[in-house]
């Protein structure tokens, strides 16, 4: 009987999808595990086989969970508003409902296709109205704590997209060749830095990637620093800069205010006023990217306006630069050129004083000192000296005397901005805010407030959505008088920072998650995607986490306990799939080619997860050798049609391989090491047709191994031999202790390094009797004659190496 792949995944699909085999259990009884994929967009294109690796990776680890005794959650949704589908809308005159509903539709298909054991009756869909109420509600929850709030702000806006970008967004959309500047749009912002300090704290208990970790906790960028007051000579006033440097004060030779800092064009004297004018508005052209690149040209403008240094009372110039950015701090910084490469840059270009403060192995007029070593000189007055003081003492000797002279303060600082939550397009979750004609704002009572069907969605070249154009849904009254709805919409990322909740409680129209399945199924144990998404999704999503708990929504404070970032597969050119290369190979191409089972399989056995690695057709063909062979330990005849399997007693050394294997691929899977658990896999099946071995329990064993793997093959031979129901049902073969170590180990035997001899020897034998036998090894013995034995190192159960003179 030849193993036809195509009939028996089509067959096996149907009897899961028809017996619902992967629903989850609703008893509370057992151990859960949550096992979660960073949810898709359904674009167009389609899925490659890039995309198939996490979703395959966090099956295998579902099937195993359930074979192991938990009750697994293991979801699969849609993240389907956004941008490309009203662009592709624009585009075609096609409703983006009805292009979505098309690719969800083709995106499950190629799912269901590979075999992946998600509950569909737990499936989502963040356009669906059922779905956006609760975004909606939780929009409003936010509003009504002051976290979200309109402001005026300069704003990252896409020439092309007709759309802000977030500060997040806008180094993706460049790098794809789109059009980004600053313009000043008012807008709805949500308050995130009101939890930047839990943001920051909460990383350290999360089992994520450390890379991760350190991503999110530089975006967040804390800073331990002092807010200084410099006086403005001929104003009256001051001038407050921050910094994380008070110790380098006496240094500072100039200070420099963003060009949107509230004084930038009042300090401008009548002599330099056009100037800075001039260099204000070409400013505001430009990227925040733009501003602060490293290798940028330093550009600025001198305002004619001096301010005084309160440690040395010297008059310091004020420039205004764009790498100051209004945003971080104060909007304004002092500037110590000896000690600062980019402060020194602008000092060399403008001419400007460059006085040494931390004492320097050179000239620091020929070149920046930026050591780590911080020991102060030049740095006294009549009041205060903190030359030679190590860098905390000379902090804090300096903060304390500027806090005490009333010209400073000690200040904790973020990098994080408030993030700009308005969207001008169609295709996203309207805001349920009401405007009246008196200027008030109430909220929507009745969610969820849907999105108007028309049939144009053309951008405003004004800034606003193209709700702005549809009065029939802009425009009511009420009790309250007459209003003007929100007109912008809600960026992607609003839906998918609460997703996770709402597939454990899909169908509730009450709430947006009842409370015993939130503390049953909270929080995901493994949420597996990619690392893209360090500062975007995964930073949105702990922060609407937190405000939920704050409500008592959600009984953990972090969403995601463990997250794993699957590498990338690459095209067969080594280069990353796109359609511009002309290297994307198509999911269902290999699907049709190959089987779900080799395409899961070769994925899996390309290398470890997290590394980046290149498809290469003649690997899968291997592969599909492989599952050959298993078809094989129970249908050794091609031409015959029953399973041949008796009861025949295994050699112990198969015995021994046997349980070794379950061992091996039992922890390997725990940890995620799918490559080597499967290349284990791999010498069994071998072994077992070397020996011509059809011993029932081992194939049985090996086939229960393969399931989480190669399910459609594992469940057809799992029938073949005899057993009724789903092999998903079935538990997870054990090994037995004893009998998955070696009893007989081979010892080498290393002479400064280099392998001198080996001997057979117990598992288990203790250090002394190794460094024996060893010495008596007549191969061994020759390089130890006449040696002084300055060093005997053991690994047990593997090495014996003697270090001689």
């Amino acid at each position: 009987m030849r193993y036809e792949f195509s009939a028996i995944e089509k067959k096996w699909q149907a009897i899961w999808q028809e017996n619902g085999t992967f629903k989850t259990g609703e008893s509370t009884e057992k151990p859960k595990y949550y096992v979660l994929d960073m949810f898709p967009y359904p674009s167009g294109s389609g899925l490659h086989v890039g995309h198939l690796e996490g979703y395959t990776a966090s099956d295998i680890i579902a099937r195993f969970k359930r074979s192991r005794g938990f009750n697994v959650l293991h979801p699969m949704g849609w993240d389907a508003f956004g941008l490309p589908a009203e662009q592709y809308a624009i585009k075609t005159g096609t409703h983006p409902k009805i292009t979505t509903e098309n690719n969800i539709r083709s995106f499950r298909e190629t799912l269901q296709a590979m075999g992946f054991s998600y509950d569909w009756s737990k499936e989502i869909n963040t356009t669906d109205p059922a779905y956006f109420k609760w975004t909606q509600w939780i929009f409003l929850r936010l509003y009504e704590m002051g976290l979200a709030y309109m402001s005026d702000v300069d704003v990252n806006w896409c020439e092309e997209l007709k759309t802000v970008l977030a500060n997040e967004e806008v180094d993706e959309k460049i790098a794809d060749g789109y059009t980004v500047v600053r313009k000043p749009l008012r807008q709805w912002v949500l308050k995130i830095t009101a939890y930047a300090e839990r943001l920051l704290a909460d990383l350290d208990e999360l089992e994520w990637p450390e890379n991760v970790k350190q991503m999110q906790r530089n975006w967040i960028g804390r800073s331990e620093g002092v807010e200084i007051d410099f006086e403005l000579r001929c104003h009256g006033k001051n001038l407050r800069v921050y910094t994380t440097r008070p110790d380098t004060l006496f240094g500072a030779t100039y200070l420099v205010v963003s060009p949107e800092h509230p004084l930038a064009e009042k300090l401008a004297t009548a002599d330099n006023l056009k100037e800075v004018k001039a260099y204000i508005s070409r400013a505001k052209l430009k990227t925040e990217l733009e501003r602060t690149g490293l290798q940028k040209d330093k550009t600025g403008v001198f305002t004619g306006s001096y301010a005084i240094n309160p440690a040395t009372g010297n008059p310091l110039p004020v420039w205004i630069s764009d790498f100051v950015l209004i945003s971080y701090g104060t909007g304004a910084i002092m500037s110590v050129p000896a000690h600062d490469s980019r402060d020194w840059e602008f000092a060399k270009k403008f001419d400007l004083p460059i006085i040494e403060v931390i004492k320097s192995p050179h000239d620091v007029n020929d070149a920046v000192f930026e050591g780590k070593e911080s020991v102060p000189v030049n740095s006294s007055n009549s009041e205060i000296t903190i030359d030679g003081l190590p860098f905390r003492e000379a902090f804090d000797t300096m903060a304390s005397w500027l806090e005490k002279k009333g010209a400073g303060k000690r200040t904790i600082n973020y990098k994080l901005r408030d993030w700009i939550f308005s969207r001008q397009r169609y295709w996203g979750e309207p805001i349920p805010i009401k405007h009246y004609e008196d200027g008030t704002l109430r909220t929507e009572t009745i969610l969820p407030l849907t999105l108007p069907d028309v049939e144009a969605y053309q951008p405003s070249e004004t800034g606003e959505s193209p709700l702005a154009t549809i009065h029939d849904w802009l425009y009511g009254s009420d009790e309250f008088g007459s209003f003007r709805r929100e007109t912008n919409t809600m960026p992607q990322w609003a839906g998918s920072c609460w997703y996770y909740l709402r597939f454990i409680d899909p169908e509730n129209s009450g709430r947006l998650i009842d409370p015993e399945r939130e503390k049953y199924w909270m929080n995901v144990d493994l949420y597996i995607g990619g690392a893209e998404h360090a500062v975007l999704h995964l930073l949105y999503a702990r922060f609407w986490h937190k405000v939920l708990f704050d409500l008592n929504v959600v009984s953990t404070v972090e969403p995601f306990r463990k997250l794993f970032n699957q590498g990338m597969i690459l095209g067969e050119d080594n280069e990353k799939m796109s359609k511009s290369r002309g290297n994307v190979i198509p999911a269902d191409h290999v699907l049709k080619t190959y089987g779900a089972d080799a395409v899961r399989l070769y994925e899996m056995f390309l290398g470890p997860l997290e590394q980046v690695k290149p498809w290469n057709t003649n690997g899968i063909e291997g592969i599909s050798r492989f599952l050959g062979k298993v078809w094989r330990l129970v249908y050794p005849e091609q031409e015959g049609n029953k399973a041949e399997l008796t009861d025949e007693t295994m050699p112990e050394e198969l015995l021994r391989r046997l349980h070794k294997t379950i061992r091996k691929v039992t922890e390997d899977t725990e940890a995620l090491k799918f490559n080597t658990a499967i290349a284990e896999m791999m010498v069994l099946v071998n072994e077992l047709q070397r020996n011509g071995c059809r011993n029932r329990t081992a194939v049985e064993s090996m086939i229960l191994l393969l399931a989480p793997y190669a399910p459609h093959i594992a469940e057809e031979l799992w029938q073949a031999t005899g057993h009724t129901g789903s092999i998903s049902n079935e538990p997870f073969p054990n090994y037995v202790a004893g009998l998955a170590t070696d009893s007989v180990v081979q010892i080498a035997v290393q002479v400064n390094g280099k392998l001198r001899g080996t001997f057979s020897t117990p598992a288990g034998t203790p250090q002394n009797s190794l460094i024996e036998t060893a010495r008596n090894v007549e191969s061994v013995m020759k390089f130890l004659e006449g040696k002084a034995i300055m060093r005997e190192i053991v690994v047990p159960d593997k090495l014996v190496n003697f270090a001689v003179k």
